[in-house]
């Protein structure tokens, strides 16, 4: 938006009294127009930069040791209801394209997830109301039988005690072709206590989908990941698979890793909202 700088005519000292008169008011004129452009950029530079400033917010660094950072909760889907977000299926051969959820979901009551798998069945109460996007998404996933057939991909035994499933490619990239906000984020001194179950997500804000991870021991970690509920039955059967440990692809124990133990998700259920 910068304006070249007003220059008098050079022939301008050679003008009669009254073009001189004229040109005098003509500089007035433009002293006083480039002073408006000047100061009109200089509130629009400032409101793009609060803009750019907002946008570029640090949005994490994933299941890292927590620094400290509180974020505001969140819980209502926006208006409008949840903003499924496409994902890029050219760039990521691990994307699984089962559809997307209805937008307008349920945002009351509480939900049952069931995991049925080699190890045993583990229970989770699924807080709908106060992650309707995570519950709705998680709901109409397994009702596609996304989950089922799958294993869970990664054990943490050190710094982070989680074990992490909800990819069907077992890479750790995959997930749907969909992504949406978080919601529900934990403000406590514990965010994420033993029993936690939590949807896991990339660096990127937006970008949970369909991949989650049951808090086992202590985990302390930044408050950025949706919390969608808590076990209510079979932590015995995740403390076992921890306790086992966990390899890296040449099957030698490592701390961050494949569960020792496969586990294989046979079915994965969520009853109704109620």
């Amino acid at each position: 938006m910068a304006t070249p700088p007003w220059t008098p005519d050079a022939s301008s000292h050679q003008a009669p009294t009254a073009q001189r008169r004229g040109t005098s008011g003509w500089l007035i004129a433009g002293v006083v127009t480039a002073i408006v452009v000047v100061l009109i950029c200089a509130v629009v530079a400032a409101v793009v930069l609060v803009l750019r400033l907002r946008d570029g917010a640090d949005p994490g660094t994933g299941l890292t040791p927590d620094t400290g950072g509180r974020p505001a909760a969140t819980s209502a889907p926006a208006a409008g209801g949840c903003q499924w977000l496409p994902t890029d299926e050219a760039s990521n051969p691990n994307i699984k394209n089962v559809g997307t959820p209805p937008r307008t979901v349920p945002t009351t009551g509480v939900q049952q997830l069931t995991m049925t798998t080699a190890q045993g069945v583990i229970t989770v109460q699924v807080d709908t109301a106060k992650a309707p996007c995570a519950a709705a998404s998680i709901t109409y996933l397994a009702s596609r039988k996304f989950f089922d057939n799958t294993r869970c991909h990664r054990l943490t035994t050190e710094g982070i005690s989680v074990l992490q499933c909800g990819d069907p490619s077992s890479t750790g990239t995959g997930g749907p072709a969909y992504r949406f906000a978080e919601e529900n984020l934990p403000t406590g001194a514990t965010p994420y206590p033993v029993g936690t179950l939590a949807m896991a997500k990339t660096q990127e804000p937006a970008s949970t989908g369909s991949q989650f991870f049951i808090v086992y021991g202590p985990t302390p970690i930044d408050p950025l990941y949706t919390v969608l509920g808590k076990v209510t039955a079979g932590m015995d059967v995740v403390q076992a698979i921890g306790k086992a440990g966990a390899v890296d692809e040449a099957g030698k124990p490592a701390t961050d890793g494949a569960p020792k133990s496969p586990v294989t998700i046979t079915t994965l259920t969520v009853t109704p909202a109620a």
